[in-house]
């Protein structure tokens, strides 16, 4: 037996939380048989603590029985939502469903009001300069479109609800935080239990981009973290330069560098990332310079630093060899719970090795393969006596191996929180001790 079938399949409302609003919304369903159908339930699945309120046929009810349609006919369904004072602690898109259930098969219909006064992107095309002036809340995408350039200014803040992402397709991404007003990405829901939550929205989407750059971006909470697919061959640039920055709590990734993308970061902080902090697959470029990339993420059994030229696909079979043009980890830590914390699997194609790499000045936990002679004044296995790493406190002792320990010849003036480095004796990491 057919079923039903809907005008759309999510109703999205946009209002405020600061002002008492009502409006009202609607959709069709349809009867596609030719016979007459029954629909058994219709039902408002938030019930009387629901914001929304529906009219099915002309009956106003949160549960509606036996509704009798003939032939390829069709019914509205009218639906209104009412919100109260936010006070900050709603989520900023509150979510309801209405089920439709016939012939024993349950259908529904989304329901999504966006709250709080703000810019919503919803499936949106963006150039330009987005105002700061007030949050910015995706729901789908925001993307910036081929050849085109968005630039966020500093003291932005942008929401992004479930499996959402901001996506820069082939365009420019210019994230402009200071260290007094950074920009921030996180999830949409503002109660507290979401506030350590991971993997509430995809993240920063990179395809094929043009050269961009993120200065000092907080971050968290997402799946994917930055995620940056193949490059721009029309530019020798990176595809990003990452300043000054913070990616924790990603379900997955903090960085994640597939098939070619090229990434220079300083200053820069991935942990408590589910899987990796970086990930280099199928080839690419890195620099991270004066990092952290950590993994104290619970009970993690994955590096926090993963390395691949190639990318076996299960499904099909395919074999995909690429090539690391450069890989520069200098005067950062590598280090986590794991024995070891940066693993490195390559592959040659026709005799020839596709990777240049150059470790550096750095702190890092590794069981295994110590002597390669891209290793140079690396301090390995030695506990960097981070204050507290589940409190996101990389302060530490005096006596840590991160003391003093950076190389001059990738010297940069200041840390991550604008503290001077003294050029001959600064230390590792992203922060300077005073």
């Amino acid at each position: 037996k057919e079923n039903l079938k809907f005008s759309i399949d999510t109703l999205v409302f946009d209002t405020v939380f600061t002002t008492v609003g009502s409006t009202t919304l609607n959709f069709k369903f349809y009867n596609p048989s030719r016979q007459s159908l029954k629909v058994d339930e219709i039902e408002l699945m938030g019930g009387a603590s629901s914001p929304f309120r529906m009219n099915v046929d002309g009956v106003k009810s949160r549960f509606v029985r036996d509704v009798e349609m003939e032939g390829e006919d069709s019914l509205f369904v009218f639906v209104e939502v009412t919100l109260s004072v936010n006070n900050g602690v709603l989520p900023m898109i509150i979510e309801d469903k209405i089920r439709f259930r016939t012939n024993g098969k349950d259908q529904f219909v989304q329901l999504a009001v966006w709250g709080q006064d703000a810019y919503f992107h919803r499936n949106d095309l963006n150039e330009g300069i987005w105002p700061n002036d007030k949050p910015h809340v995706i729901y789908g995408f925001a993307a910036v479109d081929s050849a085109k350039s968005l630039t966020i200014q500093a003291g932005t803040d942008i929401f992004l609800h479930k499996n959402s992402l901001l996506y820069n397709y082939k365009g420019t991404l210019l994230i402009q935080g200071t260290k007094e007003n950074k920009v921030t990405l996180q999830g949409d829901r503002l109660e507290a239990l979401y506030d350590k939550a991971s993997g509430q929205y995809y993240g920063i989407y990179f395809q094929e981009a043009r050269p961009s750059v993120i200065e000092h971006l907080e971050m968290k909470n997402a799946i994917a973290g930055i995620h940056l697919f193949s490059r721009n061959t029309t530019f020798n640039d990176y595809t990003l330069t990452l300043r000054n920055s913070e990616i924790y709590n990603s379900s997955r990734y903090g960085v994640f560098i597939y098939s070619g993308a090229r990434v220079k970061a300083e200053n820069t902080a991935l942990h408590g990332n589910g899987l990796h902090a970086l990930l280099v697959l199928e080839g690419g470029a890195f620099n991270f310079n004066y990092c952290n990339l950590l993994n104290y993420f619970g009970a993690s059994q994955s590096p926090a630093v993963g390395i691949s030229n190639y990318f076996l696909n299960s499904a099909t079979g395919n074999l995909n060899i690429g090539e690391i043009t450069e890989g520069t980890i200098t005067n950062s830590v590598v280090y986590g719970n794991l024995e070891t914390e940066l693993a490195i699997d390559t592959m040659e194609f026709n005799g020839q090795k596709l990777w240049q790499f150059n470790f550096s000045n750095c702190v890092i936990a590794k069981k295994e393969n110590l002597t390669a002679s891209y290793y140079t004044n690396i301090q390995w296995n030695k506990n960097p006596f981070f204050f507290d790493v589940f409190n996101r406190d990389f302060n530490y002792l005096e006596s840590s191996p991160l003391s003093n320990a950076a190389s001059s010849m990738y010297y940069l003036p200041t840390d991550f929180i604008g503290v001077a480095r003294h050029p001959s004796t600064s230390d590792i990491g992203f922060l300077e001790k005073p």
